[in-house]
């Protein structure tokens, strides 16, 4: 085990140290101790959706000291490998979803939340006038949904 392993195992529980390593050196990352903190609180429990500033929180609540900044740029840098997927919601938010896999979104306007959009494919062939010296790199939509009024 490195010695950053080391560092971080008496500070993180439930936590599978070795495959966070490999997963984040296959991704062609280094595995500091910073990156191996938010990659267990990312990929932990399951597919997520996530804002830098919540991610910040998790990471406080586990006693692990990283700024802001690094968390950000943590991120962008795990969506760069491939190993997160952007999803902008009205261009001044943005959340980090850990299923990289193809598919939509749900925005909870009330609540500001993300939610994955099942059942719905949009094939890149579908797409008509897309002009000849481009090409579709992804297909990105979030419907926005809140809770209906109850109007009498």
């Amino acid at each position: 085990m490195t010695t950053i392993l080391a560092d971080c195992k008496t500070k993180m529980t439930n936590l599978n140290l070795k495959a966070i390593d490999e997963q984040l050196r296959d991704a062609g990352l280094k595995p500091t101790r910073q990156r191996i903190a938010i990659a267990d609180i990312l990929f932990r429990d399951g597919h997520k959706h996530v804002s830098a500033e919540d991610l910040h929180e998790e990471v406080k609540k586990s006693n692990i000291h990283v700024s802001l900044a690094t968390v950000y740029n943590t991120l962008h840098q795990f969506t760069t490998a491939g190993l997160l997927q952007e999803v902008s919601v009205d261009g001044a938010k943005t959340y980090f979803d850990t299923n990289t896999h193809e598919h939509q979104h749900f925005f909870l306007e009330d609540t500001n939340e993300v939610m994955d959009l099942e059942g719905i494919s949009i094939d890149k062939d579908d797409i008509a006038n897309v002009p000849d010296n481009m090409e579709i790199v992804r297909i990105d939509v979030v419907v926005r949904l809140r809770e209906k009024s109850s109007k009498a």
